[in-house]
């Protein structure tokens, strides 16, 4: 599974030179980033046509960020080189044979001019690149520290996609949370590093069904602290992530530093984070992805035995997070147990992440693997409870070569075409990371104004003055009519409605003649992100040559 980690490796430092002069003048406004305008301006020298360029474009901001940073200014700038001699322009040309390290720097017409003509002139803005734009580099660090802040912050300043919704964020949404008390019921508020983490990928199965062996597998090495045996060796959850050198970062530490995302973890306690850690190593990889290796599902027996945490709560956290959720089985552990059934239960809402694999498929010959993806289909349709049929990916997924003797030649050919696939889906990762931040924010969006009509719903059915207990009993025995009646009075579809028993246990803490009265403007506020605002942030960062 190869991905282009670092295109600036692939660059001399002659020529990097010269792109970080061509860099900083086509920057104009010293943020470290070429956007949209500034890209018309500086690639248009190069007199490609507008085609060429929107392709280069499109596979420089293969993230979709609505920018170019320097390593993405490199790669678009050898696209540009190769489109002049004729070349064709493709995702594919990166990954190939071309001796990119060789590729001469595009000839931009006018270019030296322009720089001999800036260099003459007063230096108006040194101090600005010495002191001043290492704020600016980030204009939504300070977002997050006052509530004052976020109200000088205007929509020009916004530099990215992110960085308009970490904006709209804390403008928007954050106060209608915290009003209605969003982030005790359903999800803690997000922070800085929510919406700059790397895109996660979490595993979830039975133990023994091969979660850690096929990130080593991918990795094509152990990470620290990693064990693999028959019996449940992992016996915590582990994040894997890039860093400067091999090191495991106890769960404690992990959740107080500022620059990861997983402060909200804290709301699980000691009991949780004694089991939690991140593992750091230096992997190409690990650059643009993270994988959350966790505890084996218990079954049987082991059921017996309760964790000292809430296990089917952390994986919903992760769930929320991670981009895209792996549930691993075993052609000899079929069976779903009543905790893998809690936990599969708990990723409802997250559908569209969840991908199943039947690893180890090389152990059973062609005829048992036949019965065993039947038996798995079967097993799933009940849990799940959807018409829709779920796709399994069909593998072996370590760094042993196929079972040629069980799985013959057909086994072989199929196995190697869904591993294809499924690294394919991986690979794709990196490219939605900035579309699925949308969705989930978008998500957010909608289920924190149900929530806010649900608060102030509750707190209207409260009486003024006499029998305010007895009417808080009623309605928390009632919840469910009290969710149709809010459904029906705002004409709110079902399925985006919270979960009624966790609501009901999380509202049992609160008294709800305390709640706040429902209030127009805050709704209408997010109703208006998600109708203009978040629309115009995407057609303001879309390719500058659609």
């Amino acid at each position: 599974m190869e991905f282009d980690s670092a295109p600036i490796s692939k660059c001399s430092k002659e020529h990097q030179k010269i792109y970080e002069e061509w860099f900083t003048y086509a920057d104009s406004d010293g943020d470290g980033r070429i956007t949209g305008n500034d890209a018309i301006k500086f690639f248009s020298l190069s007199n490609l046509p507008r085609p060429d360029l929107k392709q280069v474009w499109a596979i420089a901001d293969s993230k979709r960020q609505g920018f170019l940073g320097f390593k993405e200014f490199i790669v678009a700038m050898q696209l540009v080189s190769l489109g002049q001699g004729g070349h064709e322009m493709t995702n594919e040309v990166l990954n190939s044979e071309v001796d990119f390290e060789n590729i001469n720097p595009p000839v931009m017409e006018g270019l030296d001019a322009l720089l001999a003509k800036k260099k003459r002139s007063p230096k108006t803005t040194e101090p600005e690149l010495n002191g001043s734009s290492l704020e600016q580099q980030s204009p939504a660090a300070h977002w997050f520290t006052s509530s004052n802040s976020a109200k000088k912050v205007s929509l020009a300043s916004v530099t990215s996609i992110i960085d308009g919704l970490k904006k709209l964020y804390i403008q928007k949404l954050k106060p209608l949370e915290s009003t209605y008390n969003f982030n005790d019921f359903v999800s803690p508020p997000l922070t800085n590093s929510d919406f700059d983490a790397k895109p996660m990928v979490m595993l979830l199965g039975q133990y023994s069904t091969g979660k850690t062996t096929f990130i080593k597998h991918l990795l094509k090495t152990g990470y620290p602290g990693s064990h693999i045996g028959p019996e449940p060796t992992t016996d915590r959850f582990v994040v894997v992530m890039n860093g400067p050198d091999e090191r495991s970062i106890p769960g404690n530490t992990v959740a107080v530093q500022a620059d990861m995302p997983y402060s909200g973890l804290t709301t699980f306690g000691t009991a949780f984070l004694s089991k939690f850690e991140c593992s750091q190593m230096r992997h190409p990889l690990l650059e643009h992805i993270t994988f959350v290796d966790t505890p084996g599902v218990l079954s049987g027996e082991k059921q017996r035995t309760q964790r000292s945490y809430d296990f089917t709560g952390v994986t919903s956290w992760f769930a929320a997070k991670c981009d895209l959720i792996l549930l691993l089985f075993d052609p000899h552990k079929l069976d779903i147990s009543d905790e893998f059934k809690r936990v599969i239960s708990s990723l409802r809402g997250h559908d569209d992440k969840i991908r199943v694999v039947l690893n180890k498929a090389d152990q059973i010959d062609t005829q048992q693997l036949m019965r065993v993806y039947g038996a798995l289909m079967w097993s799933l349709g009940k849990v799940l409870n959807t018409p829709e049929v779920m796709r399994v990916y069909i593998g072996s997924f370590n760094d042993k070569p196929v079972n040629d003797a069980a799985a013959g030649p057909l086994g072989k050919e199929l196995f190697e075409k869904e591993q294809d696939n499924l690294l394919a889906d991986l690979k794709d990762i990196p490219k939605k990371a900035c579309d699925r931040r949308i969705n989930e924010f978008v998500k957010r969006a909608r289920a924190a104004k149900i929530h806010a009509y649900i608060i102030s719903h509750l707190k209207k059915e409260m009486p003024v003055m006499m029998g305010k207990a007895k009417a808080q009993q009623r309605l928390i025995d009632n919840l469910e009519d009290e969710f149709a009646k809010v459904q029906r009075e705002h004409h709110l579809p079902a399925g985006d409605f919270p979960n009624v028993e966790h609501f009901r246990e999380v509202l049992s803490g609160y008294t709800i003649d305390k709640f706040e009265k429902l209030k127009p403007k805050m709704i209408q506020s997010v109703d208006d992100m998600l109708g203009y605002d978040i629309p115009n942030l995407l057609k303001n960062f879309r390719n500058p040559y659609d």
